[in-house]
């Protein structure tokens, strides 16, 4: 076999999956047919360069081979209301471990980083939302304001170096609304220690010193020479975007007008240090007072009193994508309903609405799952709040629409689960859902592949993989 020649070699050739990619090939590339010795199936692709160019990874039983170019790990973009890479479409199907630096500061748990990544890549993830923070607990990153610990940031280093190695790219969120890692409330905690005369850790939001606290930290992080790969992390193609703040909310000022300020001050903050690189707000996605008419898609009353407001909060000069996060076991009912997946898609299809109309960007629904703990849960209702996300998604990409993608909450490995919230997913134990994440990572890195900027969703027209992309799961 020549050098211009790379078989993918494929074992499961009766999945769904396979008959997609083998479509996909045979229509897009000059490929020849045959069994290899061992029965199974070999494809030869004689034009390596427009052989599938995404994510690769092991997945039902089949590999696909690298193929992803050195000069192609470039940053994401956002154009109009899409994601780009290469002038070509990223439709993100990914996941959160918010974990993964403080388990990379131990040697004895750093291979759990390693690990999480691998899954993720058989069943071909290509983003990962994780802390970038860690506030003067256990750990911590930033031990006081602008004091730091080299060993956790090192951790960090490796956490994006490993990231790369198997192509997944990183949304960096810089701090919490709530007090897990420490967030808000230590920034308070070292205000108040410093002589401040704070009443509320919603005082984070518009305290100069306690945002000052907040801009240092952030500069820093920007600004840090990774020690593994020696490149700056606003450099780092590798990282996805930044997050001002995990589900930020003010509640001691419903009219919103608190955080808008806050979101206008620090957008700016970091787009000023690292123009390159995308940056997000991380709300949940709740309407406030200035979409009076779309408060109706809340889940419920309280949600338009906690100080946030979707379409204004994104309206901000220097936000690039909007984030939403799906919790009916918090937000509807803990014990699992039929009123759960009618309300996740209208509430994913207002806000798809809204990033088209009003905002002109891309929305990521950034958080999404349900517990095992919840009354009435069972894996067959999981698969159908999966299968719901990713069908609502896909009804958006058909049309170039503004679903850039969804984050799952949240994926492990084997052996954490002293850490599980209940919503942990490990593949190894969930073979029907990782099955539909597979498949719809596969559909995504397809039209990601065969779609560009400059085609303008023409191609749909003229690709026969039409049918199979956005054919129903369960057909």
């Amino acid at each position: 076999m020549g050098s211009s020649e790379k078989v993918l070699r494929i074992d499961g050739f009766s999945s769904p999956i396979f008959l997609i990619l083998a479509c996909f090939i045979l229509v897009e590339n000059s490929t020849a047919l045959g069994l290899g010795g061992d029965g199974s199936l070999e494809m030869v692709v004689t034009d390596p360069e427009n052989q599938f160019p995404g994510s690769s990874w092991t997945s039902q039983g089949f590999s696909i081979p690298d193929v992803v170019e050195a000069d192609e790990w470039r940053m994401v973009e956002k154009k109009g209301n899409q994601f780009m890479v290469n002038d070509k479409p990223f439709y993100v199907n990914g996941f959160n471990t918010y974990w993964l630096m403080v388990l990379a500061a131990d040697q004895s748990t750093r291979g759990k980083v390693t690990e999480v990544f691998q899954q993720a890549f058989s069943i071909g993830l290509t983003v990962c939302r994780t802390w970038a923070f860690n506030d003067g607990q256990w750990r911590a990153l930033q031990k006081s304001p602008s004091v730091y610990d080299e060993e956790v940031f090192q951790a960090l280093d490796f956490v994006v170096s490993e990231a790369k190695k198997y192509k997944i790219r990183l949304i960096l969120s810089l701090t919490n609304n709530w007090d897990a890692y420490g967030g808000k409330p230590q920034y308070v905690k070292w205000g108040k220690a410093a002589g401040l005369n704070l009443t509320s850790d919603d005082d984070f939001f518009s305290n100069p010193t306690l945002k000052s606290y907040y801009k240092a930290y952030v500069k820093t992080v920007l600004n840090r020479v990774n020690t593994i790969t020696n490149i700056t992390y606003k450099e780092d193609p590798t990282i996805f975007a930044w997050e001002l703040m995990n589900e930020p909310r003010c509640t001691s000022d419903p009219s919103g007008d608190v955080l808008q300020e806050w979101i206008e001050e620090m957008a700016v903050h970091v787009k000023g240090i690292d123009p390159k690189h995308l940056v997000e707000i991380g709300l949940e996605g709740f309407y406030g007072p200035s979409t009076p008419n779309r408060v109706q898609y809340n889940p419920n009353t309280y949600a338009q009193q906690v100080g946030t407001d979707f379409v204004r909060n994104h309206q901000v000069l220097g936000v690039d994508f909007a984030s939403v996060h799906i919790y009916t076991d918090s937000w509807i009912s803990q014990a699992i309903s039929d009123a759960h997946l009618p309300f996740i898609r209208s509430w994913m299809e207002a806000h798809i609405e809204d990033a088209e109309n009003y905002l002109n960007m891309p929305v990521l629904f950034s958080e999404f799952g349900v517990s095992t703990k919840d009354p009435g849960y069972n894996s067959t209702f999981r698969d159908a709040l999966f299968t719901t996300v990713y069908r609502t998604l896909l009804n958006s990409t058909r049309r170039g629409g503004s679903g850039g993608g969804s984050l799952l909450w949240q994926l492990f490995p084997d052996g954490t689960d002293y850490m599980d919230d209940g919503y942990a997913i490990v593949i190894a134990k969930s073979p029907s859902t990782s099955n539909i994440i597979s498949l719809h990572s596969t559909r995504l890195a397809i039209f990601n592949s065969i779609c560009s900027w400059s085609c303008r969703w023409g191609c749909k027209k003229k690709n026969p993989l039409w049918a199979f992309l956005f054919a129903d799961d369960d057909a």
